[in-house]
């Protein structure tokens, strides 16, 4: 009986695989619908967009399973003590079994992002390679998320035989391709990059346009996230420890961002590119560090600034040498912001 059940497993891959390869159309849509949330993804909680795709695939039969179809679960996630949400009947392992139901795709991914990054049994996955497809779609296996002894090959089959790789290396901005990826906000636009270049822009409501993924403000390595991104896997995915990673960004520690912002990968400089910068509505001087790459004690210091202290809209900031006096200050209850924590 038990050599029966094993050859029905290797009958309905084999089955899934012939189908795919039959559908590849169909395939190739969903990757096409789905890749820019899927990296998206990525860069919220570092879960790799050639995973999340091949898994999205395999999970929801290219988005035409039932529970795809009906309850928006892309992911074949069952419902867990912790969950609060709709619920839907579905027979798997067993018959009517409890899966998770969603308004939409959108928020089936962003699950499957939350329920990898915030479970106790992944973690360890988070401290692969995010480029290591091979690796991931084993651990995936190994800590118990599929109960299909030939899981990870079908991710890496899938993975390989559609390219899927590319989604992940985009996202690092390691690759070239023209793509255009929304955020959960709608203000994320793409177009080429070019091994993370500034053609891979980001539009954002500061009307100032960054690159995507990895690059370089002041000769400092930085990158552009959005609200929501975990430091943690950040921190994890650029190999920094999580108290550098605070220190070299002037931030107090929090689990998450609050906002759209820069993130610097390494240490800013102790003077601008720039010779100056005239200070904008809202900005405290922590938003000018960084856009400036320099470092917070370094701009207060050449401009002769205390903590706590927030120079007018419209003051000009030396960025390269010591200003001859301070600037004139805001008013306290026009302040918007106050300035982020220093490190020690």
């Amino acid at each position: 009986m038990q050599q029966l059940k094993r050859y029905s497993v290797v009958f309905l891959l084999l089955l899934s695989t012939f189908s795919y390869g039959q559908n590849s159309e169909v395939v190739k849509k969903y990757i096409e619908t789905y890749k820019d949330l899927a990296m998206h993804e990525m860069l919220r909680t570092g879960v790799p967009a050639a995973i999340t795709l091949a898994q999205g695939i395999h999970e929801s039969g290219a988005g035409n399973s039932k529970l795809a179809a009906a309850s928006n679960n892309h992911f074949g996630i069952k419902c867990k003590s912790n969950w609060t949400g709709e619920t839907v009947k579905h027979d798997d392992d067993a018959r009517g079994e409890c899966f998770r139901k969603y308004p939409s795709a959108e928020d089936s991914y962003k699950d499957h992002s939350d329920f990898l990054k915030n479970g106790a049994r992944y973690a360890s996955l988070f401290m692969l390679d995010p480029e290591d497809y091979t690796a991931w779609a084993n651990g995936l296996k190994n800590a118990g998320y599929a109960t299909n002894p030939k899981y990870p090959q079908v991710l890496i089959k899938l993975i390989e035989d559609y390219s899927l790789q590319q989604y992940s290396l985009m996202a690092l901005g390691k690759t070239k391709d023209t793509a255009v990826v929304t955020s959960a906000s709608g203000e994320l636009t793409v177009t080429t990059v070019v091994d993370g270049a500034a053609d891979f822009l980001v539009a954002r409501h500061s009307q100032v346009n960054y690159p995507f993924g990895e690059f370089k403000i002041n000769d400092t390595k930085v990158i552009y996230v959005q609200r929501g991104t975990f430091f943690l896997a950040l921190a994890k995915q650029y190999d920094i420890s999580l108290s550098k990673f605070f220190e070299i960004n002037d931030m107090a520690e929090a689990e998450q961002a609050d906002k759209d912002q820069l993130i610097y990968l390494q240490r800013k400089r102790k003077t601008g590119a720039n010779e100056f910068h005239i200070v904008q509505p809202g900005e405290t001087l922590h938003a000018i560090s960084q856009s400036e790459a320099i470092r917070l004690e370094n701009l207060m210091e050449l401009n002769l600034l205390k903590e706590g202290q927030v120079p007018a809209v419209g003051e000009k900031l030396h960025l390269k040498t010591k200003a001859p006096s301070a600037p004139l200050l805001a008013l306290k209850e026009n302040y918007s912001l106050t300035p982020a924590k220093q490190p020690k």
